[in-house]
């Protein structure tokens, strides 16, 4: 068995004694060295309740691998909390921290020749960075998601983090008082698992499982229900099967596997930063993939999921209601996802969905038959024109008016933006530019979720724009472009607009436009000067200096 395993290095000839010797000291019998060594990627910390329960299933997963007859090896690896750096200049580290996972699973795994791994992660960063190393090194593989949160409840509401922020948005615009403020905040948030609505984390966890990289209703489970231990136990006994057949991760992230991923993110209503991460994993996979295959499949896949931000369930809800692989079968059904894509347990999606009923069912309404949708195509628009050459992204699930046209409200930087917001310096029919805050420019492309929410909470959410270089939370909505690429600090259009500049942004048409002519941009590009780098050593320094535009996923490889 040992010669279909990486690990035979410890096994071979009288020179691996060293180390073999090193593997006794941690626990390696003699049996034991013909035995796949299977790597356990924990994102376990305390920095957040996203990942505060991994340990838990780390433990779960290692004696899972363990019965199934591989030797597990748990290694760390690092988290940030995007809500709690949000609107600080430690938002800059986020996406950041999704290179620093991947370059650390990658080196653990590889450097000690691990025959697969087990990743298992919570807070947005922890899946996207894992996946593009699993891409990247195509060793059997699984991906464990540590859970959603549960929903908090005040005033017979179901409460997420996002509620907190639009609370501030509510409280400045004389719409709460503090009493109320203090209350949103003490129950927004009521135990272990990662943000309750289908943000970020649970919009990459449901990709990941249409993928094939992840159990089948792994995606939508909460942290806290014993469903979820077993679920990662049983990964790990997938896993050890899959090192046996050597199913390898390349084999199941194919083009097909990308489509079937962003036909769930648009039939879930899922986050933008979707867009920005399946480049990127795709990138690593070396797989072609671009913003017009969002905008393709956009157009054939309806909204059919009622979930935050915009709707009114949580993604607990969706779990009762039948979760991913009920998604998965009224998109397979209507012939908009490919049934033939194989997963990691070695059956084909067609298989594993092949007892899921075609319709969702009756006694609720989170899943929406495909007769009957939210909306009649996706909700992730890729906008171009001359403010946005290699595209922006816009979700407009949620908005009553795609298309606005209005005056720019020029900042350079989140801060200022939503100082302006809270002191009620922006009017309805306004549009926010945030620029300086792409990949190099914050560097680190900060999201956006303060103003946006302040936006909200102050009841501008149907008459203001809001367009950046940077990104946005997954918990965001409204009438708002992110990504916008080439970024201000290459010197792209965004860097020209100037306060007053008629801006339109228009959805259904997909364009977003600066109205001023050609000649007079022409001159502007010639005076503008590029900024002083903010930071010129440690790593945000680094990643200024090798991140990619975002409209090829902010990769730090692009070489």
């Amino acid at each position: 068995m040992a010669d279909n395993f990486r690990s035979q290095v410890v096994t071979q000839g009288v020179q691996r004694a060293p180390n073999r010797a090193m593997l006794r000291a941690v626990g390696f019998g003699d049996e034991d060295f013909t035995k796949p060594i299977v790597g356990i990627a924990n994102g376990y910390s305390t920095i957040t309740p996203c990942n505060v329960g991994l340990n838990d299933l780390a433990l779960r997963g290692e004696s899972a691998l363990k019965e199934a007859g591989a030797m597990p090896q748990l290694f760390g690896t690092i988290t940030v909390s995007d809500g709690i750096s949000m609107g600080t200049e430690g938002m800059k580290y986020s996406l950041v921290s999704r290179e620093v996972i991947a370059d650390a699973i990658e080196t653990a795994c590889n450097g000690q020749s691990m025959d697969g791994v087990l990743a298992i992660g919570g807070c947005d960063k922890n899946m996207p960075g894992a996946m593009i190393a699993i891409a990247r090194m195509n060793i059997p593989a699984l991906f464990v998601y540590g859970g959603t949160i549960k929903p908090g409840r005040y005033k017979d509401c179901d409460l997420t983090v996002v509620s907190a922020f639009e609370a501030v948005g509510q409280h400045s615009a004389g719409k709460i008082d503090q009493t109320e403020l203090n209350a949103v905040e003490k129950n927004a948030c009521p135990g272990p698992g990662s943000c309750g609505g289908m943000f970020t984390a649970n919009t990459m966890s449901s990709a990941f499982e249409a993928m094939g990289m992840s159990l089948p209703y792994s995606s939508t489970m909460a942290a806290e229900d014993e469903e979820k231990a077993d679920s990662t136990a049983e990964s790990g006994k997938v896993l050890v099967d899959a090192i046996r057949k050597q199913i390898l991760p390349r084999q199941i992230l194919t083009r097909k596997a990308f489509e079937n991923a962003i036909a769930v993110v648009m039939a879930v209503g899922g986050s933008t930063n979707a867009v920005l991460h399946l480049l990127a994993i795709a990138h690593a996979a070396g797989v072609d993939l671009t913003l017009d295959d969002f905008e393709a499949i956009r157009a054939k896949v309806p909204v059919l999921c009622d979930l935050k931000p915009s709707g009114r369930y949580v993604t607990v809800n969706l779990h009762q209601a039948g979760g991913i692989p009920q998604v998965m079968k009224i998109l397979l059904e209507n012939g908009v996802l490919h049934g033939d894509c194989l997963t990691m347990s070695g059956q084909t999606i067609a298989e594993i969905l092949a007892d899921v009923p075609p319709t969702p069912r009756e006694d609720q309404d989170v899943i929406r038959p495909w007769n009957n949708p939210m909306y009649t195509t996706g909700h992730l628009v890729v906008l171009r024109g001359n403010l946005a050459t290699e595209g922006g992204v816009a979700k407009i699930s949620g908005v009553k008016n795609p298309k606005i046209t209005g005056p720019a409200r020029v900042f350079e930087s989140e801060e200022e933006c939503l100082a302006a917001i809270l002191a009620g310096k922006i009017k309805p029919s306004d549009v926010v530019v945030v620029r300086y805050e792409g990949p190099k420019g914050g560097p680190g492309m900060r999201e956006m979720l303060a103003p946006t929410s302040a936006i909200i909470g102050a009841g501008l959410g149907d008459s203001v724009g809001l367009i950046t270089d940077g990104r946005f939370s997954g918990g965001t909505y409204g009438m708002v472009v992110g990504h916008v690429a080439p970024e201000a600090a290459v010197g792209g259009a965004i860097a020209l607009v100037q306060e007053g500049d008629t801006i339109t942004i228009d959805a259904p048409a997909r364009r977003l436009e600066l109205h001023v002519s050609d000649e007079e941009l022409a001159q502007r590009r010639a005076q503008w000067q590029p900024k002083e780098p903010r930071y010129t050593r440690g790593v945000l320094a680094k990643y200024a200096q090798l991140v990619s535009s975002s409209s090829r996923g902010a990769v730090t490889d692009d070489l």
